[in-house]
């Protein structure tokens, strides 16, 4: 079998091109892709060359860890049956092409423990599922304090703003981009600026920004919590002293785990996580650099889409 997929070549390149798959054994789905998300995140550092040293990392490399898609093919030590949709958190399945994430293709193979059903009714929004269990699992690594100050009001700083105001709680929203303080659903969103406040005792930090910290810890209260959600390219320091003032406790949220995938998809399924208002743009894959470019560069985009569909 053989899929079209995207591939980075080398940083700044990325094209569209037809790898062979591996072949699928009892245990593995074959899933037609039907729509793809681009990480303006972990994704924007690999096509930059900025990603930091991962297991995994190199190039070529097929990109995407948030894509929906249609079983065409279940092993038969599976639980699945041809036609269901499923959200796929990447493969590697492309042979000497690396798949650190690899789910930007248009047909995949993937062991089915790593798929999760989706109910039609989520279609495309299902791509949002990784970000919203990013989402889900900072916010369950702020402890008992719930984000009081979310820095960041991309898609993974709104899916936590969301989840605190489902938890009970009040967020307030930092960013500086004029351009991104739309779309606020029950939540306040400022420029820091025009912020005063000086005693959060939760802060969640999800801008990337590695000299943040100095910032954060001054606007915490004593004992605050101060989550890392984002992905960050450099070294972080911190001044010891007010730090020290306030005991603050600084935590890093890395990767969701499969349960609060789970516990996502079951929110946004019932209603209670809207997922609304988060995809911005579309594209076809054939347009695959531009849509990256437009996805990395123009502060409007939220979420840009490929639509695999015709891709097939």
């Amino acid at each position: 079998m053989n899929a079209h997929a995207v591939v980075v070549e080398q940083p700044l390149k990325l094209q569209l091109r037809e790898l062979a798959l591996v072949e699928p054994t009892d245990n593995d789905l074959v899933v037609d892709i039907c729509w793809s998300g681009i990480s303006t995140g972990t994704e924007k550092l690999l096509w930059s060359g900025r990603m930091p040293t991962f297991p995994g990392m190199g190039y070529p490399l097929v990109p995407g860890y948030e894509s929906v898609g249609r079983v065409a093919q279940a092993g038969k030590s599976t639980n699945y049956d041809k036609g269901e949709l499923v959200f796929v958190p990447g493969a590697a399945c492309f042979g000497e092409v690396k798949g650190l994430f690899g789910g930007a293709a248009s047909r995949v193979v993937i062991p089915a423990l790593r798929a999760l059903r989706v109910s039609e009714h989520l279609g495309e929004k299902g791509t949002l599922l990784a970000l919203a269990a990013t989402a889900y699992h900072a916010h369950v690594a702020a402890g008992t304090n719930k984000p009081e100050l979310i820095v960041g009001h991309g898609v993974l700083g709104r899916m936590i703003a969301r989840l605190t105001l489902l938890a009970g709680g009040k967020p307030v929203v930092w960013e500086t981009n004029p351009e991104r303080r739309a779309g606020a659903m029950g939540y306040e969103v400022v420029d820091p600026k025009d912020d005063s406040r000086a005693n959060y005792r939760c802060i969640c930090d999800v801008s990337g920004d590695p000299s943040i910290l100095d910032s954060l810890i001054a606007r915490g209260a004593p004992n605050c919590d101060i989550v890392l959600a984002g992905f960050y390219d450099q070294s972080m320091c911190f001044s010891f002293a007010p730090a020290f003032l306030r005991e603050a406790r600084i935590r890093v949220a890395a990767q969701w785990k499969p349960a609060e995938l789970t516990a996502v998809r079951d929110l946004a399924e019932s209603g209670q996580l809207s997922l609304d208002g988060l995809i911005t743009h579309r594209s076809n894959p054939q347009n695959a650099e531009a849509a990256y470019r437009t996805a990395f560069e123009d502060p409007t985009c939220l979420k840009m889409i490929l639509d695999w569909r015709n891709a097939q």
